[in-house]
C-alpha cells in the first residue's frame, strides 16, 4: 500500500510513523488528558484501513487530516492541539525552504508525480531534470511572491488551475502560430547568425527545423507551421535542377527532348522533396529543446493555402511525401518501425480532396491509411471552420489552441505570427459540487469564480507586459512572431486581438450530471451544458471590452491535472457516483469516456460545443484497429467534413521490445492495486522495454501517464 509524500515521491505506508507522531503530541500534555496506547493503535489502524479503502494513494496531508479528525472524535482536544501546532511549525519550515525535497526527489528519479507529469518527457534524462528543477523554483517563487494568496489557494485546492506555473517567473507565453513564410522569404537570425532566403527546398526544410527548435526553447506550449510556406521552394529547386541538367547536357554534348528533360527534373525533384521531408520528420523527433523534450510542433497541410495551381500541385507532392513517411514511422533503438509522437499532422478536408471524384482524393485515402496505423493526421473541415471563423480556415497552435480572427491594418485576416498569452482553467465539477445542486447558488458561485479566473488571467497578462523583445530574439525580433527593435517591449502585441488569452474549462460532463442528474448528452440536460458554455463566452466578451485583450474560451487538454482535480474533488466532497468516483475528470466538453455512443452521434453532438470554444476545441472518436477497414475511416472523415470543425481518430500503436508483440499493450492492476502496462503476450511490465503510443489530450503521448490519466485510457469505450 503506497502513499504520496510531499515531494511527490511514492512511499510504502508505515503505520508506525502514525503511532510515533501521535505519541509525540500525547507526551506533551498532562497525564490526565493523554490517550491510552490502545486508543493510539485504534487511530493508527483506522488510518491504515482508510488508506486501503481509498481508490488512490493518499498524500501525507490527507493522512494528517484523518489523524486530526480521529483525535477530535476521541475528544482528545489537548493532544489534537499539540499535533496541529507541530504540523503548523513544520509547514512554516517547509514554506521558508519549500523546494529542497522536490528537487532531491527529482535527482534521485523517485518523484512519481513529476515522472508522469508530461507523457512526452523522460524524467531520468539530465536536461528534463534540469528543466523540472528550474520549474520547481519557478513554482515556488510564483506561489510565494508573484500571485495573490487567494489565487494560489484556489489553484492548490483544485478550484482553478493556473497552468504552467513552472514557467511563470520568466516572461514566457504559451502557444505560437509561427510565421515561417516571413522568416524563409525575408531571412532570419538564429543564435546570432544571419540566415538568408534558402535556394532549395531541402535547405528550406533544414532551416525550418532549426527555427522550430529555437521557438520551442523560447516558449512553453505548442507551435504550428504550414507546409504552404515551404512550397515556393519546390519551384526554386525545380528551376535549379533544370538549369544544372541543361548545363550538364551542354557540356557532354547530349541532346534530349524537352519531355525527357522534364521527366528527369521531376524525378530528381521528388528525391529532393523526400530528403527535405525526412529532415523535418527526423530532426523534430531527435531534436531536444532546452526543456528536455522534442519540439511540440504541428504541421499543417491545406491545399487551398497555395497561391496558384502550380503551387497546389507542388504542395500535394509534399503532403503525399509527409503522409508516406509518417505511415512508415520511425525506428526505435531495436530497429523496429514505431509511431512517433511528433510532429503532429493536421490535414484539411476540402472540396478538392473529400469526394471520390476530387482531384486530390488520393491524398485523402493516404491520410486515412496513415491515421489507421499511426493516429495522425487529425482533420479540420474547411467547410465547418469557415462557418465558425468568418470564412477563414487555419491551423491551431498545438493540440487545440485556436486564435480568434484578427484583421491587420490593411483589413486582411492575419494568423501567422500570432500567439497565446496563457491559460487559467475553471474546474466546473468543483463549481457544481460547491453549489450543492442549488441552481441559484451555482450561478452566483459561477460569477465569483469567473472573477477569480479573470484576476488570474490578468496576472498572466501583466507578467508579459513590459517584456523586452531581447528575451527571445527568434520570436520578437527575427520574424517568428514579429520584427520588433532591440529593447522594444512586446506590449503592443498583447492588445487589440493580436494575441489571445484563454479561459479554460474542464469537467462539463460531470458538472452537468451533478446539477441535473443526467449526462450532458441527454436532451433534458444538454441545454444546461450549453448555458454553462455561453456563460463562459459572455464573461470573455465582457473582459475583452473592458481590457482590449482577446479573452477566449478554451477546451482545456488536462493531462496530469485531470488526476490532481479528481483527488482534490474526492478530498473536498467525497466519492459521488458518476461525478467524483474516478481518478480523472473529463476534458473540456467531451462525452465521458465510458459512455456508450457511436462515432457519428458523438461527433455531431460535440460539434455544438466546438462552436462555443473559439479559443480551442478538438473532438475524437475511439476506434479499434482499422487498417483493414479504410472505407470506415473514410466514412468518418467525410462525416467530419460535413459536421464538425476539428476531430481525430484514436487507435493504438504499441510494441513490446521483449517478445516483439506488435499490438495493444494492456493496462492491468499490480499486487498493490496500481495500474501498470503489460504485454498480453509475454506479460512484460517494464516500461523501458515497450513502446506505447496513446492520444493523450489532442496529441500523442509516448512516455506513460499518471494513475488518473492511465485509468481514463483504460476505461475508454470504442465508438466504432
Amino acid at each position: 500500500m503506497k502513499i504520496i509524500k510531499r515531494s511527490g515521491a511514492e512511499a510504502v505506508f508505515d503505520i508506525s510513523k502514525i503511532i510515533i507522531a501521535i505519541n509525540k503530541a500525547n507526551h506533551e500534555v498532562v497525564e490526565a488528558e493523554r490517550l491510552t496506547a490502545d486508543q493510539i493503535k485504534e487511530i493508527a489502524q483506522y488510518i491504515e484501513d482508510s488508506c486501503k479503502d481509498a481508490n488512490h494513494a493518499l498524500n501525507v496531508e490527507d493522512i494528517q487530516d484523518l489523524v486530526e479528525d480521529q483525535l477530535m472524535d476521541k475528544r482528545a482536544f489537548s493532544v489534537a492541539r499539540k499535533y496541529i501546532t507541530y504540523r503548523y511549525k513544520r509547514a512554516l519550515v517547509r514554506k521558508s525552504n519549500s523546494t529542497d525535497e522536490q528537487i532531491l526527489s527529482l535527482i534521485e528519479c523517485n518523484n512519481e508525480e513529476v515522472k508522469q507529469e508530461n507523457s512526452n518527457k523522460d524524467s531520468t534524462v539530465n536536461s528534463v531534470q534540469r528543466d523540472y528543477m528550474a520549474g520547481e523554483v519557478s513554482k515556488d517563487i510564483t506561489r510565494r511572491f508573484l500571485l495573490p494568496e487567494d489565487i494560489v489557494e484556489a489553484h492548490e485546492q483544485g478550484i482553478i488551475h493556473f497552468h504552467d506555473a513552472d514557467y511563470f517567473a520568466q516572461h514566457m507565453h504559451n502557444c505560437d502560430l509561427v510565421n515561417l513564410e516571413d522568416m524563409l522569404q525575408n531571412g532570419t537570425v538564429i543564435s546570432g547568425t544571419r540566415i538568408d532566403k534558402p535556394h532549395s527546398f531541402s535547405t528550406a526544410c533544414n532551416i525550418a527545423t532549426q527555427i522550430i527548435a529555437q521557438v520551442a526553447s523560447s516558449q512553453y506550449g505548442g507551435q504550428s507551421i504550414s507546409l504552404a510556406h515551404l512550397v515556393p521552394f519546390v519551384q526554386i529547386s525545380r528551376e535549379k535542377i533544370h538549369a544544372e541538367l541543361l548545363q550538364t547536357l551542354k557540356e557532354s554534348g547530349v541532346e534530349l527532348s524537352e519531355e525527357k528533360i522534364n521527366s528527369i527534373v521531376e524525378r530528381r525533384l521528388h528525391a529532393e522533396i523526400e530528403r527535405g521531408v525526412q529532415v523535418i520528420q527526423y530532426q523534430v523527433v531527435t531534436l531536444m529543446t532546452t526543456n528536455g523534450q522534442s519540439p511540440f510542433v504541428t504541421v499543417f497541410m491545406y491545399l487551398n493555402e497555395a497561391k496558384n495551381e502550380q503551387e497546389k500541385k507542388d504542395l500535394a507532392m509534399i503532403i503525399e511525401e509527409v503522409l508516406d513517411q509518417r505511415y512508415q514511422g520511425v525506428k526505435n533503438e531495436d530497429g523496429v518501425w514505431i509511431t512517433p509522437a511528433f510532429p503532429k499532422l493536421i490535414y484539411v478536408l476540402e472540396e478538392d480532396n473529400i469526394h471520390e471524384d476530387s482531384e486530390y482524393y488520393y491524398l485523402t485515402k493516404k491520410a486515412a491509411k496513415c491515421t489507421a496505423k499511426r493516429m495522425v493526421p487529425d482533420y479540420i473541415s474547411e467547410k465547418k471552420m469557415k462557418e465558425l471563423k468568418d470564412g477563414n480556415c487555419y491551423t491551431c497552435m498545438g493540440c487545440r489552441s485556436f486564435l480568434t480572427v484578427y484583421h491587420d491594418e490593411d483589413g486582411k485576416p492575419k494568423f501567422y505570427g500570432r500567439f497565446n498569452q496563457g491559460v487559467v482553467t475553471l474546474n466546473l465539477v468543483d463549481l457544481a459540487c460547491s453549489s450543492g445542486g442549488d441552481f441559484e447558488k451555482f450561478w452566483k458561485l459561477f460569477d465569483e469564480r469567473l472573477n477569480l479566473c479573470y484576476r488570474a488571467l490578468m496576472a498572466r497578462h501583466n507578467r508579459l507586459k513590459g517584456t523586452p523583445s531581447d528575451v527571445a530574439p527568434i520570436l520578437w525580433q527575427y520574424g517568428a512572431l514579429a520584427r520588433l527593435k532591440k529593447g522594444e517591449t512586446i506590449d503592443k502585441l498583447l492588445y487589440g486581438g493580436y494575441s489571445t488569452i484563454s479561459l479554460g474549462y474542464a469537467g462539463l460532463c460531470e458538472c452537468t450530471r451533478y446539477m441535473t442528474g443526467k449526462p450532458h448528452t441527454d436532451p433534458a440536460a444538454t441545454p444546461f451544458a450549453l448555458k454553462v458554455m455561453q456563460r463562459l463566452n459572455d464573461a470573455c466578451k465582457a473582459w475583452k471590452e473592458k481590457e482590449n485583450i482577446d479573452f477566449s474560451v478554451y477546451g482545456t487538454p488536462l493531462e496530469s491535472t485531470t488526476y490532481k482535480f479528481a483527488k482534490c474533488l474526492q478530498k473536498r466532497f467525497g466519492v459521488i457516483p458518476g461525478v467524483t468516483d474516478k481518478n480523472y475528470i473529463t476534458n473540456s466538453y467531451h462525452v465521458h469516456v465510458t459512455e456508450n455512443i457511436d462515432a457519428f452521434t458523438k461527433l455531431k453532438f460535440e460539434s455544438q460545443f466546438q462552436a462555443l470554444s473559439p479559443g480551442g476545441a478538438i473532438s475524437y472518436v475511439e476506434v479499434p484497429n482499422m487498417q483493414d477497414n479504410l472505407d470506415a475511416v473514410l466514412s468518418v472523415m467525410k462525416f467530419i467534413y460535413e459536421n464538425i470543425m476539428y476531430a481525430e481518430l484514436n487507435t493504438k500503436s504499441d510494441y513490446c521490445q521483449v517478445c516483439g508483440y506488435d499490438g495493444e499493450i494492456q493496462i492491468v492492476k499490480d499486487d498493490d492495486g496500481k495500474l501498470v502496462w503489460e504485454c498480453p503476450h509475454c506479460h512484460n511490465r517494464d516500461q523501458d522495454k515497450m513502446n506505447v503510443a496513446r492520444r493523450t489530450c489532442g496529441y500523442i503521448g509516448s512516455q506513460f501517464w499518471n494513475q488518473g490519466r492511465t485509468q481514463e485510457i483504460k476505461e475508454r469505450v470504442l465508438h466504432l
